[in-house]
């Protein structure tokens, strides 16, 4: 049983709304809150997230940790424009329309022109997926 997630609540908790556009607008909102310094991002699973068997699509999923890997590698390599070069999604459990999940990027490694992250994505306390990236540092927007 999932509780009902507000903006209340999210903004007590200290989320906050991440300027998107395109894509990820369309999937989001995209939250974000930092504790204890680390970095974590959210979407709050809503009924267009849902796939067949009225769980969270696949792709909200791999969206969410593609998205939250290239926040840390951006902010960790301090440059404006990465692209993903690689990311390796395992599905652990389901998500469930209502929840809140939650996404837990790290940097593995970074170089001069490549960042290497994991992230794991939860829900309810339950891990529902863990990715491993690659992003290239570009240079000029390029």
């Amino acid at each position: 049983m999932t509780t009902e997630i507000t903006d209340e609540t999210l903004m007590a908790a200290g989320w906050t709304v991440v300027e998107t556009t395109g894509f990820l607008n369309l999937v989001g909102p995209l939250l974000h809150r930092a504790v204890d310094g680390d970095h974590e991002y959210a979407i709050s699973a809503q009924d267009k997230h849902h796939n067949r068997r009225s769980l969270v699509q696949g792709g909200v999923l791999m969206t969410l940790a593609d998205r939250a890997s290239g926040m840390i590698a951006r902010l960790v390599s301090g440059r404006p424009t990465l692209a993903t070069v690689q990311m390796d999604v395992h599905f652990i459990d389901s998500g469930k329309i209502g929840e809140l999940l939650i996404a837990k990027p790290r940097v593995v490694r970074a170089t001069r022109s490549l960042v290497f992250t994991t992230t794991e994505v939860t829900a309810g306390g339950r891990v529902v997926a863990t990715a491993s990236g690659v992003f290239k540092i570009l240079k000029d927007n390029s």
